[in-house]
């Protein structure tokens, strides 16, 4: 894993433990941020082009689209230039999933939805097995077989999918799985998953699927994925939008940062600036969010976020920055620095960030 450090408030749901080359999840382990390329999986340099650059935004599974079998072939290829767990996501044909395999992938993901026959699946499972590769059950509610019975597209029909796909997998005794039951609706999700969690131990890649371009796509994930881990549901996400998979990393992050399961850095606080307000709050706050990224601040696993407080006003200021690692509260040109509940100092605004920022590096913050 990344060096952030992990916070934990949720009890998490027990499940198995699932090895992803390399990356454990499950639960115990932290929840893995997991997106998918946009590239064709043959065009191997831009595939792992993009993929460099998701690990940079701090992506730790990735998935490729396996449509035919030259996209199979280049996993070997790609798998040689990058650091990173490679999911092969598979849909129609099984035969990809066994060339996926012996190509080098570290999971395997297949749909209910158009890989169904047992024979097929057998096959499947025969390769994983022989290489030590879990499998992820993907449900969507997009795939699923008779879309317009009496239960549409419901949570109860994806999860009846879902185990009833179970059973092939528990004829053969494999175990080594990861379920995913995933909607464009927020509700169906939620849904979907928490009955899921009553029925099995396998852990949860969660997400919602096709949620859009990225300012409503962003909210929809929040709510979906953000109900279930508050729930202790999920042990991998993907935020699924439309457009730079990058932007996936960056939501994903903020997501299990705001649910409290993960930290990255410290925490920002600030009020959201009203007529009360008599300082310019947004650029000092991005200044200090810019800035915050070459201060030195390693705690231990576990340990509690740094909060910093950058209030406004008198109404909530001294309150918030009182209740934070360490804050200013705002006034007229000035601004009261508080560190551990109590004022150190009183600085004019255009040096507030910069005292803030020598308390954080002398470690006192």
């Amino acid at each position: 894993m990344s060096p952030e450090y992990i916070f934990m408030k949720i009890k998490r749901r027990k499940t198995r433990t699932v090895n992803i080359g390399g990356v454990k999840i499950g639960s115990g382990h932290p929840i893995a941020i997991q997106s998918m390329t946009k590239t064709g999986t043959s065009d191997i340099e831009a595939t792992v082009k993009q993929i460099e650059g998701l690990v940079k935004s701090g992506c730790e599974i990735i998935r490729v689209a396996v449509k035919d079998h030259k996209d199979a072939a280049a996993i070997a290829d790609i798998k040689k230039s990058i650091d990173i767990p490679l999911v092969a996501d598979i849909h129609f044909d099984h035969t990809l999933a066994i060339e996926a395999i012996s190509s080098g992938a570290d999971k395997i993901r297949i749909n209910p939805g158009n890989i169904s026959k047992e024979k097929d699946i057998d096959e499947v499972i025969g390769s994983a097995s022989d290489k030590g590769i879990p499998i992820r059950i993907g449900v969507n509610s997009g795939s699923l077989t008779e879309m317009h019975s009496s239960l549409g597209r419901s949570a109860e029909r994806m999860v009846d999918s879902a185990l009833r796909y179970l059973e092939y997998f528990k004829k053969r005794k494999f175990e080594d799985l990861v379920i995913s039951l995933k909607a464009s609706e927020v509700s169906v999700t939620r849904d979907a998953y928490k009955l899921m969690a009553e029925r099995c131990d396998h852990p949860f890649h969660v997400g919602v699927t096709a949620a859009g371009l990225p300012e409503e796509g962003i909210i929809k994930s929040s709510m979906g994925i953000g109900t279930l881990l508050l729930d202790g549901i999920g042990d991998t996400i993907r935020v699924s939008l439309t457009g730079d998979p990058e932007k996936e990393i960056d939501a994903a992050k903020n997501i299990l940062s705001a649910s409290g399961v993960r930290k990255f850095g410290p925490e920002i606080i600030a009020c959201p600036t009203c007529g009360r307000c008599q300082v310019d709050l947004v650029p000092i706050v991005e200044d200090l969010k810019k800035r915050l990224q070459s201060v030195a601040h390693s705690p231990q696993p576990n340990d509690k976020p740094l909060l910093i407080a950058l209030m406004g006003c008198e109404v909530n200021g001294p309150g918030e920055a009182k209740g934070a690692d360490i804050g200013i509260a705002f006034g007229k040109g000035k601004g009261a620095i508080f560190s551990g509940g109590e004022i150190v100092k009183t600085v004019n605004v255009a040096h507030a960030v910069d005292e803030l920022v020598k308390i954080l590096k002398s470690g006192r913050g």
